[in-house]
């Protein structure tokens, strides 16, 4: 059905229910946009509370076999132990310094016989090689580090592997393949050593502090409603303006079609401005045989 033979009320209609669906379709995705901004939020709150914060003990915040509690992510904590340089490890594919760099990873016996995995910083790739050319050594013998405590990472899904001595991804079962029992609960990420050893790692960057780009986007998906109601608005106005227009020069047209018609020589000029038949005329449509003779009685008088 065309446009023109589709009633103007129905095809409003069609137009309104186009415009609300797409402010629903517009509504869901900006609400996702609010709840990402709020784990954003929530996620800044927590580095800003415990990224500073003094080191404690690590049993007074992970329990032997236990699991790293949310809110304790980030917290600073020292250990007393001694560093397994038989069993270190590297992460790959690791981004920093605009390069896929690998972290140190090097398991710590506690002085209770616990062992902790830390990581102690990332190097470079190496100039003619893919790993890094000098990998230092940590310190040797009792030592004292501080670390900040993170939770393991997923473990591939892809199948990906890494060549020995390597892992994809700090998980903490894929290191314990290959350097032995580890606590499960997490790892900590290095900030201190003592005592300090000649050369060491570069120090991993703290967290951005970015809040991204989500409220930005939520706002927009709000206009994006707002604007579609708009645009409807905008092709309602503008059809009963093409309409009228439409009318008016149908009005025209029939006005041409009567001073174009012939009148009688008889008629007189006054009379011919407002002759009733020619006007009757010009304005009838197509007619049957009654108006035939009506058009015939009209002519006798």
């Amino acid at each position: 059905m065309s446009r023109r033979e589709t009633p103007a009320a129905a095809r409003w209609a069609m137009y309104v229910g186009v415009a609300i669906l797409f402010a629903i379709a517009c509504g869901f995705l900006s609400n996702w946009q609010f709840s990402r901004n709020a784990e954003r939020s929530e996620q800044l709150e927590l580095v800003a509370n415990n990224y500073d914060a003094p080191p404690v003990a690590l049993g007074d915040l992970l329990a032997p076999g236990a699991q790293l509690t949310p809110s304790d992510e980030w917290r600073p904590v020292r250990m007393q132990g001694e560093y397994l340089t038989d069993e270190q490890l590297l992460v790959r594919n690791r981004a920093h310094g605009g390069s896929a760099a690998f972290e140190q990873l090097v398991p710590f016996r506690l002085d209770d016989g616990r062992t902790f995995l830390v990581d102690r910083g990332w190097l470079p790739p190496g100039n003619q090689q893919s790993v890094p050319d000098v990998i230092p050594d940590p310190p040797s013998g009792q030592v004292t580090v501080e670390v900040r405590l993170r939770p393991e990472e997923a473990a591939p899904t892809s199948g990906r592997s890494a060549d020995p001595g390597q892992v994809p991804t700090i998980n903490l079962g894929l290191v314990a393949e290959q350097t032995g029992p580890l606590e499960p609960g997490a790892y900590g990420l290095l900030m201190s050593e003592t005592p300090a050893p000649q050369t060491a790692p570069n120090t991993v960057d703290p967290p951005s502090n970015d809040p991204g780009p989500y409220l930005s986007y939520a706002v927009q998906w709000i206009l994006f409603a707002v604007m579609g109601f708009g645009f409807i608005t905008y092709v309602m106005v503008n059809e009963r303006k093409l309409r009228r227009e439409e009318a008016e020069d149908a009005d025209e047209e029939g006005d041409e079609l009567i001073e174009a018609t012939p009148e009688p020589e008889s008629v007189t000029t006054e009379k011919r401005r407002v002759d009733p038949v020619a006007l009757h005329r010009a304005r009838k449509r197509p007619k049957d045989r009654d108006a035939d003779d009506e058009d015939a009685l009209l002519d006798q008088r």
